[in-house]
């Protein structure tokens, strides 16, 4: 049973069905409309037209929007023109200068800074893989994700240089790097400033329009490689192509324009003569969501992408009045952080229209929280993987009033079925695992051919989420069948940060559970044995932690024993039991 609608919902609502609009909006003559293509040996839905592939968008963006804002940082302002000439000088100098060649990964690592879209585009536009990394990560972690992906070059900013510089001796393939925003030069040879190449942000208005190098593309070339947590606690590259990451911006479009349908309205037309929208950007450019679900579509909508050096729902507050922002959120912390901030009455956020975040799990009450203190802005929900390219599934306006505890409909080319042990499909109403069909879909894990296999089947992403589909089609996410927990939006593999924990010199045996945060959707808890005789505390274990692994990965709450930890006949932890343990400890 669904939960009661999160607020009252509007007299003849809903004015059509799902089926009807879904038919309405892939009909023939429609920007959606849809004919099938083979990819990868599977007859898929596909959307007829879309844009064929990245550089295509870019260039129909850069020139429709071509004087706007594109991207705001702190003082610094780029318009969608500006941007597009220091796409294309990058791009010349990644192929002239550096000899990369078409399939060849860029790896990419710094915060949300300008340079970091001029870095993926140039990749994206001249047949280059941008692999962006997780900006996070310590020096061995970047460091496996240089040695994992093969990538030829680098682009990091300063901060993340100096976590892998003395890594670089280990990464024979990484060949040349590129230091963003540097206030130095440094001594190595094959190590140069972006500056040196087009110059820093304020100076690009100046530079020649050059326009971008010579490329062939087409739909199905691979363009990103994203990391994400797989089943064996190290990250997986998930390579995904052209189509795929179009595709899921259609998707998205879709299910936008459904709502409106629903709603009663005709779909608005967006043009350079409507006033722009304003996306303040929370989560990193290197998540899907960041890259996919925002940084791409900014190309096809002509939205201003605001971002900031570290998010703080204070200081978010007033560039929010300022820029008139009119989305933000990315993950369901940033909405709780900015609804409940002490400060938010003292600024004008009239402007917002739309609370969107996915990622993490959602209290049902955020959408009434939303609707309580922005009558007028429309929030979102939504489901996806790196897996999937982003947003697979999105619940949003009326809808998600009505079903506040469902992850939405499917994009209009996208399917879902449930599966059953057995591997039957199961009927609605009943749990199993989520699968996912359609062109937005990832095209395999780079150089892990038995994870592909396991994962990619026939079109199909298996998901690993246990879930089930009402009548209507819409999803509800019961578990993780994975064992893999999500903080604040980034994904912590527990058998990675397990098995760390078996390195303290006290610690013979550990499980990392989920325990449920209002803000964060989940916080890390642990439990330890500890070896007869040890002690510890949970000030050194995290310590001990810190200098292994990002910080958000580090337990917030330890517990310690000198028992065994409980397992099944099969050996399994059972970590229901101990997640219990911090869910009594909360309530105590």
């Amino acid at each position: 049973m669904d939960a009661k609608p999160a607020a009252e919902l509007p007299e003849g609502w809903p004015a059509m069905s799902v089926e009807d609009a879904n038919a309405a909006l892939t009909s023939a003559g429609s920007i959606l409309e849809l004919e099938e293509a083979v990819i990868r040996g599977v007859t898929v839905p596909v959307y007829k037209n879309a844009y064929p592939e990245l550089r295509s968008l870019f260039l129909h963006g850069s020139e429709t929007w071509a004087p706007r804002d594109m991207l705001v940082f702190e003082d610094e302002r780029v318009t969608f023109e500006v941007h597009a000439r220091a796409v294309a000088h990058l791009a010349h100098a990644l192929l002239n200068q550096y000899d990369l060649k078409k399939g060849d990964r860029v790896a990419i690592s710094m915060r949300n800074y300008p340079q970091w879209s001029v870095a993926f585009w140039a990749c994206l536009t001249c047949g280059l893989i941008a692999t962006p990394l997780n900006s996070w990560w310590k020096g061995d972690e970047l460091e496996y994700g240089l040695e994992n992906s093969g990538a030829r070059l680098a682009i990091f900013d300063p901060e993340i240089f100096e976590r892998i510089e003395s890594h670089l001796t280990n990464l024979p393939e990484l060949k040349d790097v590129i230091i963003a925003r540097a206030e130095k030069d440094y001594p190595q040879s094959h190590v140069t400033t972006l500056e040196s190449l087009i110059g820093p942000a304020q100076s690009w208005p100046a530079l020649k329009d050059v326009g971008l190098p010579d490329a062939e593309l087409s739909p199905d070339d691979d363009a990103t490689m994203m990391y994400s947590s797989g089943t064996t606690g190290k990250p997986k590259g998930v390579l995904a192509t052209h189509r795929a990451i179009v595709s899921n911006m259609f998707n998205s479009l879709g299910n936008q324009a459904r709502a409106y349908l629903r709603r009663g309205e005709a779909v608005p037309v967006n043009g350079p003569d409507e006033p722009q929208k304003a996306n303040l950007l929370s989560v990193p450019f290197f998540h899907v969501t960041g890259a996919f679900a925002v940084l791409v579509p900014t190309l096809h909508n002509g939205q201003k992408v605001v971002t900031m050096y570290k998010w703080d729902a204070g200081e978010a507050l007033p560039i929010i009045e300022r820029e008139k922002i009119t989305v933000f959120g990315g993950v369901p912390a940033i909405a709780w952080q900015v609804l409940e901030h002490p400060d938010r009455e003292k600024y004008d956020l009239s402007s917002v229209e739309a609370i969107s975040y996915g990622g993490a799990p959602s209290a049902p009450e955020l959408v009434s929280t939303i609707k309580g203190r922005f009558p007028e802005a429309v929030a979102a929900n939504g489901w996806g993987m790196t897996e999937t390219c982003a947003t697979a599934s999105v619940n949003l306006a009326e809808d998600y009033i009505a079903k506040p505890q469902s992850a939405g409909l499917p994009g209009l080319a996208m399917k879902f079925k449930i599966v059953g042990p057995d591997g039957s499909t199961l009927p609605p109403g009943e749990v199993g695992e989520l699968w996912c069909f359609g062109p937005s879909n990832a095209k395999e894990y780079w150089r892990r051919p038995e994870a592909t296999a396991e994962t990619f089947k026939d079109g199909w992403v298996v998901t690993g989420d246990l879930a089930r589909l009402d009548d209507e089609g819409y999803l509800y996410l019961v578990d993780r069948a994975k064992d893999m927990l999500i903080r604040g939006g980034e994904n912590i593999y527990c058998v990675e940060v397990e098995n760390i924990l078996y390195e303290h010199p006290a610690i013979m045996d550990a499980a990392i559970v989920g325990i449920p945060h209002k803000i964060l959707g989940e916080e890390v808890g642990a439990v330890v044995q500890l070896k007869p005789g040890k002690t510890a505390t949970e000030s050194e274990v995290r310590a001990f932690l810190a200098d292994k692994i990002a910080a958000y990965k580090i337990p917030k709450h330890v517990q310690f024993q000198t028992e065994p930890l409980p397992r099944n006949a099969n050996g399994k932890i059972l970590k229901p039991e101990l997640r219990s343990r911090f869910l009594d400890q909360q309530e105590a």
